[in-house]
């Protein structure tokens, strides 16, 4: 076996996804100072819109025309450039930015960006199997340094300051520090070994079924049915903290009796604790899903939301920072046991036939279709209490989205019935 194989894919995890974490937690605090706070969730839902259809065309290339891990680093190299170019574009602007320039730059960039995401994944698998490795037993602890390259990139973005002084989760230095990962990452593929496209693949298979649509069939179940329209439900909590935290925590500055508090002047930093919290949440996962089953699993992530939300709102940056960090710590659980629990119950309930595509279905409906939602809706409760309002409540508005988790749970707690893990639908 190749030992230093692993090295290399710890590198690739840790560019991969300080790629995203440079700018994902802290772009709508600069948004926000710059003129466009009533349009982060336009920005945060472009994620969501891409990921319907992005990731399926890129898998389709893969296979066919360019190998994964050529195709990763072109990816990259678009997508860095197209987000250098948007960190370009404010230091130019200032503070007249276009948002049609803006946002085009960084459309551009989470089009080729969220592909990424299943391609690393894919690259490597491929590389592992081919040196002799057990991809379930030797890729998730390299996996988890993509975590750590997240969490790097974000207190990199949060302590780092320009020359007038101001952090870079606040400016637009966040996207160029990203687009440097990207072009990096560009680089860091074309010398990793080859993964060879599989020109078969998808042979006898209708468009429709690369595409993943066969895996709408499981409508016809009727808890599977309601199981997916929850995963949407509950898709739509998912970037509202993404979008929002960073622009919250930091309005701290501007409250008197909080402006010189250190979650006030770090929000990034306090917002780590979630990835750090997402990282211990996943050796959860198998104990909680052995004791409770996928319904009690998926009911506590739904209250987790609750509380989540509900911290956000009675918390601040002063005494009551501990309500802050709790509901960080429960990030979490409310994250890994809805996205993991969620697709290991979808793998149990359906055969090899369709697996892959229903994984897909899971992912569109919570990170494409209700993340979509969920930001765009987010941004109009925001925009109510807080941007448009004559005296700003946040308050009010992290209690709407708590109000909303507990609805969700409470429903789902009534109307879905937990079947036999045996019982797989074609």
């Amino acid at each position: 076996m190749n030992k230093s194989i692993k090295l290399r894919l710890i590198v690739m995890n840790i560019i991969q996804w300080a790629v995203w974490g440079s700018y994902l937690t802290s772009m709508g605090s600069y948004l926000a100072s710059v003129g466009l706070a009533t349009r982060i969730g336009i920005f945060y839902s472009m994620q969501g819109i891409v990921s319907i259809f992005m990731p399926t065309i890129m898998g389709i290339v893969a296979d066919k025309f360019i190998p994964a891990q050529k195709l990763l680093g072109l990816c990259h190299g678009i997508a860095g450039a197209a987000m250098l170019g948007a960190g370009l574009y404010g230091m130019t602007a200032g503070s007249e930015i276009s948002f049609g320039i803006l946002f085009g730059l960084y459309a551009l960039s989470v089009a080729f960006y969220m592909p990424t995401i299943a391609l690393s994944n894919s690259v490597a698998y491929n590389i592992l199997e081919k040196n002799g490795y057990d991809t379930v037993k030797d890729f998730p602890p390299i996996r988890v340094f993509g975590t750590i390259g997240f969490i790097c990139a974000m207190l990199f973005v949060n302590f780092a300051t320009n020359g007038n002084g101001v952090q870079y989760q606040h400016s637009y230095n966040q996207f160029i520090v990203s687009g440097i990962c990207g072009l990096a990452m560009l680089l860091y593929c074309f010398t990793l070994p080859e993964c060879p496209c599989n020109k078969a693949a998808g042979e006898n298979q209708t468009l429709g079924q690369r595409f993943g649509l066969d895996a709408f069939s499981l409508f016809k179940d009727r808890q599977m049915a309601i199981f997916f329209i929850f995963s949407m439900l509950l898709g739509v909590a998912l970037q509202i903290t993404n979008g929002f935290a960073n622009p919250f925590i930091s309005h701290f500055q501007e409250v008197p009796e909080f402006a010189d508090s250190w979650g006030a002047r770090n929000a990034n930093a306090l917002i780590s604790i979630s990835q750090i919290s997402e990282t211990l949440g996943i050796l959860l996962i198998p104990v909680a899903m052995r004791l409770f089953g996928i319904k009690k699993v998926m009911l506590i992530a739904m209250f987790a939301w609750v509380f989540r939300f509900g911290l956000f709102g009675a918390g601040d940056t002063g005494s009551g920072v501990w309500m802050l960090i709790l509901s960080m710590i429960v990030y979490g659980v409310a994250f890994d046991f809805f996205n993991i629990s969620g697709s290991l119950y979808v793998n149990q309930r359906t055969t090899s036939k369709i697996q892959n595509s229903a994984q897909g279905l899971f992912m569109l409906m919570t990170n494409g279709i209700g993340a979509t939602i969920g930001t765009l809706s987010a941004q109009t409760v925001v925009n109510h209490f807080v941007y448009n309002a004559a005296e700003p409540n946040w308050s009010a508005a992290w209690y709407a989205f708590a109000i909303y988790a507990l609805v969700v749970a409470l429903l789902f707690m009534v109307l879905f019935k937990e079947p036999k893990t045996e019982d797989k639908i074609a």
